[in-house]
């Protein structure tokens, strides 16, 4: 039996559906909480005059195995619908008169991609044939571990308990017996690589990593590894194609990120490398606080050279065993001598080697980037750093940052983005699976329904899209998480202001809050099926308010604890929100940019990314595109929000 799960807050619903059985209906969901039979609420166009159904083959008309997803995408590249083939066809209804592409994507096989018109027709049938990829490993070579045989895999999960037991012997023979299971694959490749350079062998490290990226361009970690090397040994040049990739393939890697960074700062590039060593630890916050030095030497070289000392003093405090770091303060400390090199004027630093800034392409680096610590740390685990002596006033802060919300709840009738989503399961070993890749035509309706009150409801392609998302599971909510701050709800938790910190668009209150016991958990909730029993869920979390504008920036929350009922043993989730800015009537609001939800529930553990891009708003001007928000991700082939199981 499928079980669907809505979450909701008040009347604004977040919703986790399973996939509905053939031919159902994806019921939208209206602010009062009642479902509204499937009326697509908010579709761009209204005026329906056909219904598509998309035929897909192969060559010699053989089933097709595993999913197949079909996508009518429109001239200017935006995706109008995507859904799951059945028994080979898709329908869809009230497709516009209009020309659209229809895109295949199925596991083995080459993307397919067919051109047809829609004009005054009741219906359309567009009939494709798919081709197999030219060798059976290219054809799975995208689809990463999840591609190999169980005997394949479990021989890699033994190699990597070997390889972070720092068991060089017993990795090899599991990977050689991996790599007979399945030979040609690029992740027995890459951990081959890891295998040599825990035995300090990094060229023949760098050929396994090189062969695991003829096999598959696309493998994040043997960029990841490649690039690392290659900045090693000071070569920049090369270096910087394989991080661009890498930075391509996933936007929101810290580690791609920190050696962007690395690179900018050999250059002399100091403001490009502060900038992506800030964007480094905003994404991997305690797994990367071994870019801190790096951010420190950057800081130093611009001449800020007492907040660089003040980041490296307490991270040489944080981690006394490090010895590149504390012989970099040593350095910060000496005497001065003026130089008309280099921006900060200081001669002695600038010509030190920076590779000690990052850690070293080792063994231990790379087993990190397959970690069993698959998701962020509690946010009770560790305070992030503030600046000293800076005292925050707590009412006028959450008071400040509310009135935001409410200036924006009345504001803001509804608006619209592009949502880009990867989803990924990690198994026991800490391997995640291929990344599923979706997107969505996306709507967020707001409403100050009455006093204490507010609905907030969401739509996808003019619905739930229960069809579309992994595991028939839809992550709905995320614009909702910053309305702790609202009047209405602010009550209900215990707020702490622990100092300034700097985030990455400028300065930030650091707010730290917490469900307060014999309040209402009103921001979530999750329920079994329509009609099943509601669980609300305690949430404590940090969020980061500008100190200039009082807009939230960042948040981050996770349950107070486990909830046996619904077995949901944990859940985190991190939003980034900037500024999108109206061209015609300079207006600014302030909306979510990217989400990540990571989820432990019914033995599964789930990572999602969400992206929005290309807002459009209503309520303001129901005509006017919204340009591209500032330090925002430009919109990739996947990307995350988050789950809330």
């Amino acid at each position: 039996m499928k079980l669907s799960l809505i979450t909701t807050i008040f009347g604004c619903t977040w919703l986790l559906y399973a996939e509905p059985s053939p031919g159902q209906l994806a019921p939208g969901l209206q602010s009062n909480g009642q479902y509204n039979g499937g009326t697509n609420v908010g579709s761009e166009n209204l005026f329906v005059y056909s219904s598509v159904e998309v035929e897909v083959k192969t060559p010699t008309g053989v089933p097709i195995q595993g999913p197949v997803y079909v996508s009518l995408i429109r001239t200017n590249g935006q995706v109008f619908k995507t859904a799951m083939a059945q028994n080979g066809k898709v329908r869809f209804a009230s497709v516009p008169k209009s020309e659209l592409t229809a895109q295949i994507v199925a596991s083995g096989y080459e993307t397919a991609k067919k051109v047809f018109e829609v004009g005054d027709r009741a219906e359309v049938k567009v009939k494709i044939d798919l081709q197999p990829m030219a060798d059976k490993e290219a054809a799975s070579s995208d689809r990463g571990i999840a591609a190999l045989n169980p005997k394949a895999q479990k021989d890699i999960g033994r190699a990597l308990d070997a390889l972070r037991a720092n068991k060089p012997s017993e990795a090899r023979e599991n990977l050689e017996a991996a790599q007979r299971a399945a030979p040609n694959s690029a992740e027995v490749e890459y951990l081959f690589g890891v295998y040599a350079l825990q035995m300090n062998d990094t060229q023949l490290a760098r050929s396994y990593f090189m062969r695991a990226l003829e096999i598959n361009p696309s493998h994040l970690s043997a960029l990841l590894a490649v690039s690392q090397d290659l900045l090693h040994d000071h070569k920049t040049a090369e270096a910087g194609p394989y991080i661009e990739r890498a930075l391509e393939i996933e936007p929101s890697s810290w580690r791609a990120h920190m050696l962007m960074a690395q690179a900018d700062l050999f250059q002399g590039k100091y403001d490009e490398a502060i900038k992506e060593a800030e964007r480094s630890m905003d994404l991997g916050h305690d797994r990367a606080a071994s870019v801190q030095p790096l951010l420190a030497h950057a800081l130093f070289e611009k001449g800020e050279k007492e907040h660089a000392t003040k980041i490296l003093e307490q991270y040489v405090q944080e981690h006394p065993k490090d010895a590149n770091a504390a012989k970099l303060l040593e350095h910060f400390k000496m005497p001065v001598v003026a130089s008309s090199s280099g921006p900060g004027g200081v001669k002695g630093v600038a010509n030190t080697s920076v590779e000690e800034d990052v850690a070293d392409a080792d063994a231990d680096a790379s087993v990190k980037t397959i970690s069993l610590n698959w998701m962020p740390p509690d946010v009770d685990e560790k305070m992030p750093m503030v600046e000293e002596g800076a005292n925050c006033s707590l009412d006028d802060v959450v008071q400040k940052a509310g009135a935001e919300l409410v200036r924006f709840v009345h504001d803001v009738d509804r608006f619209t983005a592009t949502e880009s989503l990867v989803d990924e399961s990690v198994n026991k070993y800490g391997m995640a699976s291929a990344p599923e890749k979706r997107k969505f035509d996306y709507l967020v309706s707001i409403q100050d329904l009455r006093p204490g009150y507010l609905g907030v409801t969401e739509y996808r392609n003019g619905g739930g899209a229960q069809t579309e998302f992994p595991d028939g599971i839809v992550t709905n909510g995320l614009p909702a998480l910053v309305l702790v701050f609202h009047p209405y709800y602010a009550p209900n938790y215990e707020m702490t202001c622990e100092g300034l910190a700097r985030a990455h668009e400028g300065l930030a209150w650091q707010i730290h809050f917490r469900q307060k016991q014999g309040k209402p958990a009103a921001i979530k909730s999750y329920q079994f099926g329509i009609h099943g029993p509601s669980y609300p869920v305690p949430l404590k979390g940090r969020a980061w308010i500008s100190a200039d504008t009082y807009q939230v920036l960042r948040m981050e929350t996770d349950i107070v604890g486990p909830i046996p009922q619904i077995k949901l043993v944990a859940e985190h989730t991190a939003i980034e929100y900037g500024p999108v800015k109206f061209q015609r009537d300079n207006v600014t609001l302030w909306l979510p940019q990217s989400a990540e939800v990571y989820f432990a529930w019914r033995g599964k553990q789930i990572h999602r990314r969400h992206t929005f891009s290309d807002y459009l708003l209503f309520g303001v001007d129901e005509k006017e595109q919204i340009s591209t928000p500032k330090e925002a991700a430009a919109p990739d082939s996947g990307s995350t929000s988050t789950a809330n199981p």
